[in-house]
């Protein structure tokens, strides 16, 4: 494992990190309604997880993906297309917004809709092939200095 690059960067990412993706989540979750949405909040994911892989280091950053970034920009296609797969096979034309309330038990009533679903298979998709690019830049200017 490589040493990281400094103490104070990596402690800093450390306190950093957590907040974007925080962030990110909010506006992931306030897009259709107000500026944000899936494009916006994955880019801040992407720039939470570049800072992770700049503060603690290439192998470490690599190991924290759970999934292959390939994997998860096909999940963010494959859910865009049921948003618009949704509003056909119920009689509407393709990315026609449906909503239907649903009972979250112990919670409250919560509005499920086809535009949140876009959203998150934007946030997906974008996350996905972003992650791509940065891990191929820390690929190769890790080959560079070694």
């Amino acid at each position: 494992m490589t040493p990281p690059v400094s103490i104070v960067l990596h402690t800093t990412t450390r306190l950093v990190v957590p907040i974007m993706l925080l962030f990110s989540l909010f506006l992931l979750l306030r897009g259709h309604n107000a500026p944000g949405g899936g494009f916006g909040g994955a880019l801040v994911a992407v720039a939470a997880y570049a800072l992770y892989s700049i503060g603690t280091g290439w192998r470490r950053a690599h190991e924290a993906l759970r999934f292959a970034p390939e994997s998860i920009g096909a999940a963010g296609l494959a859910l865009m297309l049921a948003s618009a797969a949704l509003a056909l096979l119920a009689g509407h034309p393709a990315f026609h917004a449906l909503r239907q309330d649903a009972r979250v038990p112990g919670l409250a009533d919560v509005d499920v809709a086809t535009p949140a679903l876009f959203d998150l298979g934007v946030y997906l998709a974008v996350f996905g092939s972003m992650i791509t690019v940065v891990l191929a830049l820390v690929h190769r200017a890790r080959v560079m200095t070694e």
